[in-house]
């Protein structure tokens, strides 16, 4: 099992988490974005990640998820343009659903293909064994 690369976003990572949610288009406005960020550390029904590829290595994204009784929904996702693939959009889906195994993986509107994407991906797994179990 690969270890989980993701980080609880704190204070300390605020400029850092910002320059990532930046990235998305409805949070280019600083206002917005500020907003956002504080429902994330008020709330503590969202919680905010930072991604690494690797321990030690840089950030490379955020994701940002609404927690419920037994779904975790996916708010926000994005990625430093050098890792922005679908692989490290996966790989941050994967360390998502191994912090919270007892709850369904859900999006909003504007993610909803990437997450059905992932579902699709982890059911098929490389070696066409279903893993939807894990």
């Amino acid at each position: 099992m690969e270890a989980i690369m993701l980080t609880k976003y704190k204070n300390d990572y605020a400029k850092i988490a910002m320059g990532f949610l930046s990235f998305i288009p409805d949070l280019k406005d600083i206002d917005h974005l500020k907003t956002e960020l504080t429902l994330y550390t008020a709330d503590n029904s969202h919680v905010l990640y930072l991604y690494r590829e690797a321990p030690g290595a840089d950030f490379e994204g955020v994701v940002g998820a609404e927690l419920g009784k037994d779904y975790v929904m996916v708010r926000h996702l994005s990625l430093s343009p050098a890792v922005r693939s679908e692989t490290t959009q996966f790989a941050v889906l994967r360390d998502l659903c191994a912090e919270y195994p007892d709850k369904k993986l859900m999006g909003t509107m504007d993610n909803a293909s990437l997450i059905a994407a992932y579902q699709k991906y982890r059911k098929e797994d490389h070696d066409g064994a279903d893993v939807s179990a894990e």
